[in-house]
């Protein structure tokens, strides 16, 4: 493919182009009607807009994100590469490599056919018990500006869109739908919008996502002020503004509001009733007009709107999305504890332990699934790179205390019949859940046919004993194992959330004796028709014998016995990280924290792989030899964990996200009260609320170790600039990421201690002495003046700190400014 983009050209050429698509624009809108306009606001389905030939216009088609492209088909029939989590490229700390992910990912959506990617996730880790903090990049606003811009600059290289999400503070899941949360001016302006605005600035998004909640009392589907003041006004966002799925509820207030596009169709507040509202009096037709420009706007720049150039004629060449997965793995994962040098493995036996190093967690739970053709887990990736005899394996302890969607050995496809029985379609499925919509039923099925869809296949079991079947879903279901009927009745819906089939926990449905190795036949029946809805959602759930905790422990110690390191893996589960629900506490699920203090006790020389998508509690950690953060690493976390494991790269993380104890985080309350979460803590999150605090976390904002040493000589700045000098001071080459803190010189109880204002990666030699200049930006001496509803900035001395974390900063300077 052509590596030449179009955004190389000249000033003038962009300018000329960009003139042209507005001409195009134009054009095109004064050729459309009322109920056309109308109706082109609208899903026409779950994930497109209606195209219109009359004007030249094709159907815009959106799929979710952000690890990956799905598409508008949930199944493997199609798959897609699985990135790392966003917490994981965020601890990158490299905007290149997020911008190298987003053009992979518009690659990705360019072959199925997708033109608007829904990410990037941009909200904060305001509290550690955020169920999809897996899905945002950080604790720090100018830390997720950084990489988000990166992201969104990667994906619209590619000719794709993005859209910026969500707009905002839906920082948690709880009453995500009704939840007002009330928000300062200073908090929203300097924290929450501060991502979102640098995005905007840097990166020019060509849409953003409006969130399910409201903030200060209006929801954010319909908030005038952030979206046509701020969003719009102050910020000069011309992209599109695409409501969360089903979160649009008035025709008037969000059109009014700022809102462009209603999402999913065909029933939404826009259609036919905004042409009605227009008719009526109730809504001007310019603001219909507003929306549609928009829309049109968006279908010119990715290349769907007749006699509009595209803003990318030239894509970017083809890249290896196995590999890049694998590259931002390693360099994610941080290193947080390395005692005696434990890590790289030395040569000897290695006992892997866990269920987490069999059954790989690589991504989140929620809309931000994806499915890769394979999964790369840590027993494949060190069983592929030590020598043959060098590798044992133990189970140790399971963390998957519920039913979990029917995976591992089952082979399953669906069947669709008519009320007659007839079949009408199959289609392969990539595990035991079905989520689908008018647009994912296979060939041949049509809504008005379907009566019921069979889920059915074999399962061979991994072990003998007593396996456990169930149900996630609400309607009419037949369960049969092998021949045997355990369940014919109608599970109800007992939860408001329109996506609690998707979300909510499988309900245990029968018990079957089986025997590893043995096949056996499943079947789970669905009448689609029991209860309307306009997705088809349910799930085949299974879990294996639970066999005795303590047994399995006393296994994974005797084999940590006999190896000369024991590296134990533990993991959450996606009923503790996933949309649509927060965390109570920041426990390890099961028995994973004995699992591993029994595993110390018997080998000193342990390490442990925290594979986990946002900040859980180690108890241990003084306990063990070494401490590795693996996030959720995507489809080749185990090649990149022998990568690191081996010594063959060194970790490059640094932490995005504090990592403390529940009992001493600044910020918990997640759970609203009479409907209402007040950010009470104002500027104070994260990093800047625990130095608030003075309470100590184990391991703070940025840290993260290396297999090399660095030593920090000098720091120059003027204020604008700060030039740091560091020398590689081990014994392999290495990378750091140079990071700087501005830090008020009179102390100021409204301000934070310190906080972070720009970061660099560098790479050395042994021995080698390198520099590195970066930007101060002017924001970073600002504050928001709630009086004068206006930035200003606040004049005085500053120290400019730089180091390796938060909590570890190693030469300074003054400045006055």
């Amino acid at each position: 493919m052509n590596t030449v983009h179009s955004f190389h050209r000249g000033g003038a050429d962009v300018a000329q182009a960009e003139r042209a698509r507005e001409a195009a624009v134009e054009a095109a809108l004064a050729r459309l009607d009322l109920d056309t306009k109308a109706r082109l606001l609208s899903g026409q389905d779950r994930w497109s807009l209606p195209g219109i030939p009359e004007i030249g216009l094709k159907s815009l088609v959106m799929s979710d994100g952000p690890i990956g492209v799905r598409g508008v088909r949930w199944s493997a029939d199609d798959p897609s590469i699985a990135l790392p989590s966003p917490t994981a490229l965020a601890a990158t700390w490299d905007q290149d490599l997020a911008r190298r992910a987003g053009t992979l990912l518009a690659q990705e959506a360019r072959r199925k056919g997708v033109h608007v990617l829904l990410a990037p996730t941009v909200n904060l880790h305001r509290s550690p018990l955020g169920g999809r903090h897996f899905e945002a990049y950080s604790e720090d606003p100018y830390l997720t500006g950084v990489i988000g811009a990166g992201y969104v600059e990667g994906v619209q290289s590619g000719g794709v869109g993005t859209t910026v999400k969500h707009f905002v503070a839906n920082d948690a899941e709880t009453d995500r739908f009704t939840v007002n949360n009330v928000i300062s001016e200073r908090a929203l302006r300097e924290v929450y919008l501060a991502p979102f605005e640098a995005i905007v600035e840097n990166a020019h998004p060509w849409g953003i996502m409006t969130a399910y909640n409201a903030v200060n009392g209006t929801t954010m589907s319909e908030h005038r002020y952030l979206v046509n003041e701020v969003l719009r006004g102050e910020w000069g966002f011309d992209g599109i503004n695409v409501s969360d799925w089903t979160a649009a509820r008035s025709t008037k207030g969000a059109i009014e509001g700022g809102l462009d596009v209603a999402m999913p169709g065909p029933q939404t507040v826009y259609g036919p009733a905004l042409a009605d509202a227009v008719r009526a009096g109730e809504v001007e037709r310019a603001e219909v007009d507003k929306a549609v420009r928009n829309v049109l706007r968006l279908a010119a720049r990715v290349g769907i709107l007749e006699d509009a150039e595209p803003v990318v004629t030239h894509v970017p060449g083809e890249i290896d999305g196995e590999a890049l997965a694998r590259e931002i793995a390693r360099r994610a994962f941080v290193l947080v504890r390395n005692e005696d040098g434990a890590l790289p493995l030395r040569p000897g036996k290695v006992a892997l332990i866990g269920a987490a190093a069999r059954d790989a967690r690589v991504m989140g739970g929620g809309s931000a699934t994806v499915f890769p053709t394979r999964i790369v887990s840590p027993l494949d990736g060190l069983a592929a790179v030590l020598p043959e005899g060098a590798l044992s394996y133990a189970v140790g302890a399971d963390p998957r205390t519920e039913l979990t969607v029917a995976d591992q050995g089952f082979e399953l496809h669906a069947v669709c019949r008519d009320a007659d029985g007839a079949v009408i379609g199959t289609c392969g499925v990539p595990n035991g859940q079905i989520h689908w919509t008018d647009s994912d039923l296979p060939d041949g099925v049509t809504p008005d046919r379907l009566h019921s869809v069979e889920l059915t296949g074999t399962f061979t079991p991994r072990d003998t004993g007593p396996h456990t079947f169930g149900i996630k879903g609400a309607g009419a279901f037949v369960l049969a194992i092998d021949g045997t009927t355990y369940y014919e009745d109608v599970q109800l819906r007992d939860e408001d959330d329109p996506f609690s089939g998707f979300f909510s926990a499988p309900v245990p449905r029968g018990q079957a004796e089986l025997t590893a190795g043995e096949a056996i036949e499943v079947s789970l029946v669905h009448v689609v028709d029991e209860v309307p809805a306009d997705d088809i959602t349910f799930t085949l759930a299974h879990q294996e014998p639970l066999r005795d905790p303590d047994e399995l422990i006393a296994e994974a110690v005797d084999a940590a016995r006999a190896a000369d390191t024991a590296v134990v893996v533990v993991a959450t589960t996606d009923r503790v990280e996933s949309e649509g629900y927060d965390r109570t506490d920041l426990h390890l699920p099961g028995r994973q924290n004995d699992l591993v203090s029994a595993v110390a006790a018997a080998n000193p020389n342990t390490v442990v792989i925290v594979n986990s998508g946002a900040p859980v509690e180690l108890p241990w950690r003084d306990e063990v030899a070494a401490v590795l953060l693996s996030w959720f690493a995507g489809q080749e976390c185990g090649a990149a964990l022998a990568d690191v494991l081996t010594g063959a790269h060194e970790p490059g993380g640094r932490l995005p996200t504090t990592w403390g104890s529940f009992a001493d985080a600044p910020v918990t309350q997640v759970v609203p009260e009479s409907g209402e979460l007040p950010y009470a803590e104002g500027v104070f999150i994260g990093y800047r609320a625990w130095e608030r605090e003075g309470r100590s976390p184990a391991y703070a904002f940025g840290h993260g170790l290396g297999y090399t040493d660095w030593t920090y000589e000098s720091v120059t700045s003027d204020g604008t600039t700060a030039t740091v000098r560091l020398r590689n001071s081990g014994e392999r080459a290495g990378r750091e990421v140079v990071q700087v803190y501005l830090a008020p010189g009179q102390p100021d109880t409204e301000r934070p201690t310190r906080w972070l204002v720009a970061f660099a990666g560098v790479e050395a030699g042994p021995g080698e002495s390198v520099e590195v200049t970066v930007g101060l930006p002017r924001r970073a001496f600002e504050v928001w003046d709630e009086g004068n509803n206006t930035w200003s900035f606040a004049k005085g001395s500053y120290e400019i700190e730089v180091g390796r974390s938060i909590a570890d900063r190693r030469v300074r300077t003054t400045v006055n400014v």
